[in-house]
């Protein structure tokens, strides 16, 4: 039994839902504009300030898909209702972070500077304070696309164990490794 996919969305005020004949999802709330095209299997209700997702048989694709179609659609719900937002670090000597308009720019070590542009979805925002790492700030309503901007800046240069360097999360803990020892003499 899919636990996920029993719990009711629950739509707040200045969000409206509506389902098309080829069961395409639209959510539309203060923050912008969201689109889902749901599997032909799976049915959505909407009823008052409720959503439902229902599933025609206990198969175990149907149980999948079932979960799935009813996270993407409360991932768009709060999207357009509250947003999303991103937080990463540049940690490193040197690394910096700047932007100008939707093109952003990191120095992280490279013989070069990396430009990067970001979708007009995304909002960005890059804060370089004294004394404190750069950081990036992404906002956006579409969670996916968001998720989907950070891992790739994060490639640019992922955190090593070693030292810590890299592009991190704010608040993430990297897993530190013991340099090698000393050689005995």
């Amino acid at each position: 039994m899919s636990r996920i996919g029993n719990i009711p969305v629950s739509i707040p005020d200045g969000v409206t839902v509506t389902v098309s004949k080829d069961n395409e999802v639209m959510v539309k709330g203060p923050k912008g504009e969201l689109n889902q095209l749901v599997h032909p299997d799976i049915r959505v209700i909407v009823e008052g300030n409720e959503l439902k997702v229902e599933r025609p048989s206990d198969q175990k694709n149907h149980k999948s898909l079932h979960g799935l179609y009813r996270s993407l659609i409360s991932n768009m719900v709060v999207g357009v209702s509250e947003g999303y937002k991103i937080v990463q670090e540049l940690v490193g000597v040197g690394y910096k972070a700047s932007h100008s308009g939707q093109v952003l720019e990191l120095a992280l070590g490279y013989s070069h500077n990396i430009f990067f542009e970001i979708p007009k979805e995304v909002k960005l925002e890059t804060i370089t304070e004294r004394g404190k790492n750069p950081t990036i700030l992404l906002e956006s309503h579409d969670k996916q696309l968001i998720g989907q901007v950070a891992a790739k800046i994060r490639s640019f240069r992922k955190p090593e164990p070693y030292k810590g360097k890299g592009v991190i999360f704010k608040g993430e803990v990297i897993r530190r490794k013991a340099g090698k020892a000393a050689a005995a003499k």
